[in-house]
């Protein structure tokens, strides 16, 4: 499994860096960015990786997976109560998802505490959050897709359940320019669905 990992890791890895050798590094673009900004640690790849359905739960134990929510962007943020950056990133990622039209944008929280809910909402509530709704990987079923051995982790997919981004560290998501990431994403994702729309009219 951890073999399993690493070479998913690094054929993320290597994605991302193909991605980024491609942007436009020129003086302008270069000062235009914010070079403090922890936004630019989240890695674009360059082609998306497509990934097997794993199961988690929500808060009534009902299961889940990626396919329910086909069509939107989905931010995957794993995290754990027992992590400070985590703890640290929940407030800003409550304000981040209103940010976004929920017809097309998910954001999945999924706390991989082995307590479960039993742990993760009385924490909750201790920290003035208790309206915060989180899902549960208490088994770590994830691991199977997602490399978790360093949380907060962030996986960003498409539409299509294709993993197109992500970031293995804290992330300030009150930082503008994370919005204007996911807006961008959005943005590639309605075209893509008004294309291929359009070739189903014409074939």
């Amino acid at each position: 499994m951890k073999l399993l990992q690493s070479a998913l890791f690094l054929g993320w890895a290597l994605l991302a860096f193909a991605s980024s050798a491609a942007q436009d590094n020129s003086p302008k673009a270069v000062a235009k960015a914010s070079a403090d900004s922890s936004v630019d640690k989240i890695n674009i790849l360059a082609h998306g990786f497509p990934l097997k359905l794993v199961p988690f739960t929500d808060a009534q134990g009902h299961s889940h997976d990626f396919a329910q929510y086909r069509g939107k962007v989905v931010l995957i943020n794993m995290w754990a109560t027992w992590c400070p950056p985590c703890v640290r990133e929940l407030p800003a990622l409550q304000r981040f998802e209103k940010k976004f039209d929920q017809s097309k944008f998910a954001f999945l929280p999924i706390s991989i505490d082995q307590g479960g809910k039993q742990q993760v909402v009385p924490f909750l509530t201790s920290l003035g959050m208790p309206e915060f709704d989180s899902f549960y990987d208490p088994k770590m079923a994830l691991d199977a897709i997602f490399p978790l051995d360093t949380i907060p982790a962030t996986f960003i997919l498409d539409g299509n359940g294709t993993l197109i981004a992500f970031v293995r560290s804290f992330v300030d998501w009150d930082d503008p320019q994370a919005e204007a990431l996911i807006n961008s994403f959005i943005e590639k994702e309605q075209q893509r669905q008004a294309e291929a729309k359009a070739a189903t009219k014409s074939s």
